[in-house]
C-alpha cells in the first residue's frame, strides 16, 4: 500500500512537472540550440581534463628515452591518442616546443568550453524567462475571467502570492531541473566513459558512491514537498494580513488595534520562518552529504589506484592516474547537481500545483460557441421569472420586471433585499439559477459578454480608481482617448473645475485608490469615466449615500446630466434622489412587493411610504 501511494504521488508529480513545462512552448526554439551548445561544452570540458595526461607526460618527459608508441586504431581511445601525439611531437620538436603545443591546446579547449557554456546558459535563461512569461500570462488571463463570487471566498493575498512568489519558484526550480536533467547526466556519462577507458577496476569501485548518495539524499528531502506547500500557504496569509493592514490603517489606529494586527502578522511570520528553516536544513544538508561521500570515495581511489601505480602493476601510469583523479573529482559536480535538483524540485512541484489551481479554476459564466454580438439597445431590458441563490440561500425570487428604453427605474428597499444582486445579473457578473434576462428580446446568455458590457456604464457606491493620473482614470481602458472628449466628459460630471485646480490638472496622479481626492471628487471622476463611454444603459449603485451635503449636490447634478437621454437603473438609498424616476421598484427579501411612480406608491401606503416617512423623520 505504501509503495502504491508513493508510485501514485510520483505519477501526479510528473504530470504536474510536464504540464508546467508545457508553458515553455515552443520549447524546440530553445532546446535545439541548448542541446548543441551543451554537447560542445561537454566535449571541450572533458578534453580539458583529458589533456592533463599528455601535459604531465611532456612536463616530466616520460617519453624522452622511449620510442613513439604505435598510433591507436580507434579515435575513441582518447588517452592513447593524446599520448601518441604528445610523444610524436616530443620526438620531432623537443620537450619545450611540445609543452607549448599542449598548453596552447589546453587554453583553446578551455576557451571554447567556456564560450559554449555561456551560450548554453544564456539559452536556458531565455527559456526560463519565456516560461515565466507564459505562465504568468495564463494565470492572470484566467483570473480576469473568473466570476466575482470566486474572489469572495479567497484571500487576495493568497492569490497575489501565487501569481508572484509561487510562479517565481516554479520558474527556477522546474526549468533549472530541466537543465540538470539533460546537461548534468551528459557530463556524468561522459566522465564515466573516460574513467572506464583509463581503468575499469577503479571505476566500478568508484560507482558505488552514486546509489548510496542517491539513497541518502532521497531520505533527506522526503518531506520537502509538504513543507513547500505549507510555506506557500503561510506566505499567502502574511500577504493578506499586510494588505488588510495597509487598507484598514485608519480603523486600526482608531480602535487601538496596532498591537493586535502586528502580533497577528508576527505570529504568521514566525510560522513561515520555522517552515523556511526546516526546508533550508533539509536542502542544505543534501549538498554537504553528497560532497562528503564523494571526497570519501576519492580518498579510497587515491589509496587503491596509487598503490597500483607505485607497484607498477597494470596499464595505469602516473600521468593517467592524476588525470583519472581530476576526472573523478569532476564526476561529483554533476552528481551533486542532480541530488540538489531533487531537493529543489519538490518546492517547484508544490508551488506549481498552487499556480495551476488558479489556471484550472473555471469561470461559471462563459459565452456559448454561437454567442451573438449586439451593437445597440433599442427597446427594453426584461426580467422573466429570474431567481438567484448563493448556495442554499435564495436572494431573488421569480423577478419579473421590464425596463423600457429611455426610462429611469429605481430599486429601493431594506438592506439585503437583493438590489445589488439584481443589478449584477445584467452585465453577467452573476448568472441566474432560473429564468431569463432579455435585451431587446434576446437572452443575454446568448449574447457575448463583452458585447453586453459595452452597452453599459456602471457607477458604484464605492469609488473604484487606480493609482494613475486623472486623465488615465477617466480614459480607463481607452489609451487613445481624445483629450477633448475626456474634458467634455469631466464637464458633464462637474469635475473639470476641481481637476484644473490640482497641481498638474488632468495629469495629476491621484494616489492609491484615489487617496489624494475627496469622496465627492472621486465619484465625479467615476461618473466622467462612465460618460466617456457614452453607453445607452446606466447601472447606478447610489453614488451619493456616503457624501456630505455639498458633495452630494454636485454628484447628484452630475448623475442627472449622465442619465439624460439614457436608460437608467438606479439603486437608491436616499429616496429623495429618485422621486422623479419613471418607475420605482420596491424589493424586500428578494421579491418585488411594490412598483409604480413616487406618487402612486405613496397612495398605496405600503413599505415605500414607510421608508419615506422614516427618512423624513430622521432628517428633521
Amino acid at each position: 500500500m505504501r509503495g502504491n501511494n508513493y508510485f501514485c504521488r510520483l505519477i501526479i508529480n510528473m504530470k504536474t512537472y510536464f504540464r508546467l513545462l508545457s508553458y515553455a512552448k515552443p520549447i524546440e526554439k530553445y532546446a535545439i540550440p541548448y542541446t548543441i551548445f551543451t554537447l560542445l561544452t561537454v566535449i571541450f570540458s572533458t578534453l580539458n581534463l583529458a589533456l592533463l595526461a599528455p601535459l604531465l607526460s611532456t612536463l616530466f618527459n616520460v617519453n624522452a628515452n622511449t620510442p613513439t608508441p604505435p598510433k591507436p586504431g580507434s579515435f575513441f581511445d582518447i588517452f592513447k591518442m593524446l599520448n601518441y601525439y604528445a610523444a610524436w611531437a616530443n620526438t620531432k620538436y623537443g620537450t619545450a616546443k611540445t609543452l607549448q603545443f599542449v598548453c596552447a591546446t589546453i587554453v583553446t579547449s578551455v576557451l571554447l568550453s567556456n564560450v559554449f557554456r555561456y551560450f548554453s546558459e544564456r539559452t536556458m535563461e531565455s527559456l526560463r524567462i519565456h516560461t515565466l512569461l507564459n505562465l504568468r500570462r495564463s494565470v492572470i488571463s484566467n483570473i480576469m475571467t473568473l466570476h466575482l463570487g470566486y474572489f469572495n471566498n479567497e484571500r487576495k493575498g493568497d492569490i497575489i502570492s501565487k501569481v508572484a512568489s509561487d510562479v517565481y519558484v516554479v520558474q527556477y526550480s522546474v526549468t533549472s531541473t530541466l537543465q540538470v536533467v539533460f546537461k548534468e547526466p551528459l557530463f556524468l556519462v561522459t566522465y564515466l566513459v573516460m574513467l572506464f577507458v583509463i581503468s575499469y577496476k577503479l571505476t566500478l569501485m568508484a560507482m558505488l558512491v552514486i546509489p548510496v548518495s542517491a539513497f541518502i539524499i532521497s531520505r533527506i528531502v522526503k518531506k520537502l514537498k509538504e513543507q513547500a506547500a505549507q510555506s506557500s500557504i503561510s506566505h499567502g496569509i502574511m500577504i493578506s494580513y499586510l494588505d488588510e493592514a495597509l487598507n484598514g490603517l485608519r480603523i486600526i489606529k482608531a480602535f487601538n488595534a496596532v498591537k493586535f494586527v502586528t502580533d497577528r502578522f508576527n505570529a504568521e511570520n514566525v510560522r513561515f520562518s520555522k517552515i523556511g528553516r526546516s526546508m533550508a536544513k533539509r536542502q542544505q544538508l543534501a549538498s554537504p552529504v553528497s560532497e562528503f561521500l564523494g571526497v570519501l570515495m576519492v580518498a579510497a581511489i587515491v589509496l587503491y589506484g596509487g598503490s597500483l601505480v607505485v607497484a607498477g602493476k597494470g596499464e595505469l601510469t602516473g600521468a593517467n592516474f592524476i588525470a583519472y583523479i581530476a576526472l573523478f573529482s569532476q564526476v561529483m559536480r554533476p552528481a551533486k547537481a542532480i541530488s540538489d535538483s531533487f531537493a529543489h524540485i519538490h518546492s517547484g512541484i508544490a508551488a506549481g500545483e498552487r499556480v495551476l489551481s488558479l489556471v484550472d479554476e473555471k469561470p461559471l459564466i462563459t459565452d456559448p460557441p454561437d454567442a451573438i454580438t449586439v451593437t445597440g439597445f433599442n427597446d427594453s431590458l426584461r426580467f422573466e421569472n429570474v431567481s438567484f441563490a448563493y448556495g442554499e440561500r435564495t436572494i431573488l425570487h421569480n423577478i419579473n420586471l421590464t425596463i423600457p428604453k429611455g426610462k429611469t427605474v429605481a430599486l429601493v428597499g431594506p438592506s439585503g433585499g437583493g438590489k445589488s444582486t439584481l443589478i449584477d445579473l445584467i452585465p453577467k457578473f452573476l448568472q441566474p439559477q432560473s429564468g431569463r434576462i432579455l435585451l431587446d428580446g434576446k437572452d443575454i446568455h446568448e449574447i457575448k459578454t463583452d458585447s453586453i458590457r459595452s452597452l453599459m456604464g456602471i457607477v458604484n457606491q464605492e469609488s473604484i480608481l487606480f493609482n494613475d493620473t486623472i486623465f488615465n482614470n477617466i480614459a480607463f481602458a481607452q489609451p487613445g482617448a481624445d483629450p477633448a472628449a475626456v474634458e467634455a466628459a469631466a464637464r458633464i460630471a462637474n469635475a473639470h473645475d476641481f481637476i484644473m485646480a490640482t497641481a498638474n490638472g488632468y495629469n495629476t496622479n491621484i494616489g492609491d485608490k484615489g487617496v489624494k481626492l475627496s469622496g465627492g471628487q472621486k465619484q465625479r471622476i467615476c461618473i466622467a469615466r462612465a460618460v466617456l463611454n457614452n453607453p445607452p444603459l446606466m447601472l447606478l449603485d447610489e453614488a451619493t449615500s456616503a457624501l456630505d451635503t455639498e458633495s452630494e449636490k454636485l454628484v447628484q447634478d452630475a448623475l442627472t446630466n449622465l442619465m439624460k437621454n439614457r436608460t437608467s437603473l438606479i439603486i437608491a438609498h436616499r429616496l429623495s434622489t429618485i422621486q422623479n424616476a419613471d418607475l420605482i421598484i420596491v424589493l424586500e427579501s428578494g421579491r418585488i412587493i411594490e412598483q409604480g411612480t413616487h406618487s402612486e406608491l405613496l397612495l398605496k401606503n405600503g413599505l415605500y411610504k414607510k421608508l419615506i416617512d422614516m427618512q423624513t423623520f430622521s432628517s428633521i
